[in-house]
């Protein structure tokens, strides 16, 4: 599996040596990677309004002086980061229990020092993929709800009923207007919604 493009691997960790480590390691299979000696300095960056726009995923070290990476991980949770963000701990085997939940709820996986450099590099190319597809839904669904910002009221009320289902004759009928009108309202809704058809618009609605 390739890694996404434009990714980016932040890793967390308060030993030098396991940071460089890691960022060689990334470098060699070309993933980019950007690192913080501690869970605060990271906090820091993500306080200046930081919001994935990017594939991008979290290797974390769970024991670290001052803020732990389990404390780091419940803010990233509460910032609703930990999808378009994955999270995998990397832990010493006393920390396995706490990476087991925290996985539960809701971190990508947990690597156990020390780790398989393939192994590992493999997880973070999952990682990142699952980054790309959160951050790929979300920039669609952002996309239809502006399109939706566009419509009229009646546009709304049209389009309410061909995903029902409803022939034109029908839709005349339920708004109290004309059969042309309701073709004119229909084919406004289809060219800014940019669908071809009512399955089209209603798989375009799915999700918003």
């Amino acid at each position: 599996m390739q890694p996404a493009l434009n990714a980016t691997v932040f890793l967390v960790d308060d030993d030098a040596s396991v940071r460089e480590a890691l960022a060689w390691l990334l470098r060699s299979r070309h993933v980019p990677s950007d690192s913080y000696d501690s869970a605060e300095a990271f906090m820091r960056m993500l306080q200046t309004g930081f919001v994935p726009t990017q594939p991008c995923c979290l290797l974390l070290d769970v024991r670290m002086p001052g803020m732990s990476g389990l404390a780091l991980f419940d803010q990233l949770a509460l910032r609703g980061l930990v999808q378009a963000m994955p999270v995998i701990f990397l832990t010493g085997h006393a920390d396995v229990p706490t990476a087991v939940a925290a996985v539960k709820r809701g971190a990508f996986d947990f690597c156990e020092k020390p780790f398989s450099d393939n192994a590992l590099v493999d997880r973070v190319e999952q990682a990142l993929q699952q980054s790309a597809q959160i951050l790929q839904a979300r920039s669609a669904q952002t996309s239809v709800q502006s399109r939706l910002a566009g419509l009229t009221e009646r546009e709304h009320d049209v389009m309410r009923l061909v995903v029902e289902g409803l022939p034109n004759k029908l839709i005349a009928d339920q708004l109290n207007i004309s059969v042309r009108t309701v073709e004119v309202h229909r084919s406004r809704v289809f060219d800014k919604m940019e669908v071809k058809s009512a399955v089209e618009l209603a798989n375009a609605l799915r999700n918003v």
